[in-house]
């Protein structure tokens, strides 16, 4: 498995990804992330996931990006900030390796925290997220849970 940047060779794959439909409210489509990457750019880390030549997932991290201005203009975070795998490819590890791989990417821009945000509903990924170790803040972000994992060094 590995991560890539999108290029104009691999991007119109990146727009055809799409997560099973009952996902379908839990994650927006590649193509709204990748505006968001244009429009936040100092922030985005936009990377497609590759095992071997088959692209089966999206990630976006959020590097050091202002939190809450209004509360707290010195408060930075970084973490995941979309996380989709193919329909046909979920329940192989991507998932694991994308959100690994955004962390180890967070600790060597010297950060030590990664968070996370989900829809808190049924069928959501809010057990996949415990799982790998996050916890749940007890924030809200847009209606959203926050968690978020200690990252040792």
């Amino acid at each position: 498995m590995r991560l890539e940047e999108i290029t104009p060779k691999n991007y119109e794959a990146a727009l055809e990804l799409s997560v099973r439909p009952d996902q379908d409210d839990l994650v927006e489509p590649v193509v709204k992330s990748l505006a968001e990457a244009f429009v936040f750019s100092p922030y985005a880390w936009p990377r497609l996931v590759y095992d071997g030549e088959r692209l089966v997932g999206f990630v976006m991290a959020f590097l050091d990006i202002p939190w809450n201005e209004a509360r707290d203009p010195s408060d930075r975070r970084s973490g995941l900030w979309r996380l989709a795998i193919a329909a046909d490819a979920q329940g192989r590890g991507y998932g694991r390796f994308a959100v690994e791989a955004v962390c180890q990417e967070i600790r060597a821009r010297g950060g030590d925290r990664a968070y996370v945000t989900w829809e808190p509903r049924a069928g959501g990924p809010e057990g996949f997220y415990l799982k790998l170790g996050f916890r749940v803040t007890g924030e809200r972000s847009g209606g959203q849970t926050v968690g978020v994992l200690d990252l040792p060094a």
